[in-house]
């Protein structure tokens, strides 16, 4: 079996690497609302939150989708590896108002990594089918809907997936670091938190 590199980052780096992205996102995507995908988007959604406010505007409201593409590698350890299949295992209620609310807006998708982008891929073409069935059935059709994706961190790799090339053109992707081809430890899947960040100090990620 393939011995898997890991690294492993702080919610301190999370933090910083929000912070860093911040202005760029807010200048230039100028979101009217978040869309983390979970579970590895909840995270750096909220805490980009904080530094996207401005004084005298509202919070930028965070709505949630599930997907899940990964299967473990081993039955007795933590690794796992990229799936095929894109399962949803959480959706926007597609008969509720929220719907309404995404279209003319400027949404910001929001995932923790960008390995074989797949799942980007998948998010941004069902959210864009939506939003679209959306737009016609309340007459809106001259209002468009921009996404825009952030993500802490892409693998420098061949990807699977593709994003809209009009998204890529205009530069409305944007990682806060690039990496090689590493297992990503992230704080929040750690069940022992000080040993964590114990290995994220002894194995810095580059």
């Amino acid at each position: 079996m393939v011995q898997v590199q890991k690294v492993y980052i702080t919610y301190n780096q999370v933090h910083k690497l929000c912070q860093a992205s911040a202005d760029r996102i807010l200048n230039d995507f100028q979101p009217n609302l978040m869309i983390a995908i979970g579970g590895g988007g909840y995270v750096p959604a909220r805490i980009l939150r904080s530094f996207l406010k401005r004084p005298g505007s509202a919070n930028i409201p965070i709505q949630a989708i599930g997907l899940s593409l990964y299967e473990n590698l081993g039955k007795d350890g933590p690794v796992e590896e990229p799936g095929t299949k894109v399962t949803r295992t959480q959706w926007l209620d597609l008969s509720s108002l929220e719907m309404s609310n995404l279209v003319g807006k400027n949404i910001l998708i929001v995932d923790e990594v960008d390995d074989t982008r797949t799942t980007l891929e998948y998010a941004v073409k069902e959210l864009e089918k939506d939003v679209e069935t959306a737009r016609k059935k309340l007459g809106r059709e001259g209002d468009r809907t921009r996404f825009s994706v952030f993500v802490l961190h892409n693998k420098d790799k061949t990807k699977k997936g593709h994003l809209p090339e009009d998204m890529m053109k205009d530069q409305r992707y944007l990682a806060a670091k690039t990496v090689s081809d590493v297992w990503i430890c992230y704080p929040w899947e750690a069940t022992d938190i000080d040993e964590h960040d114990k290995l994220a100090e002894s194995q810095p990620l580059q």
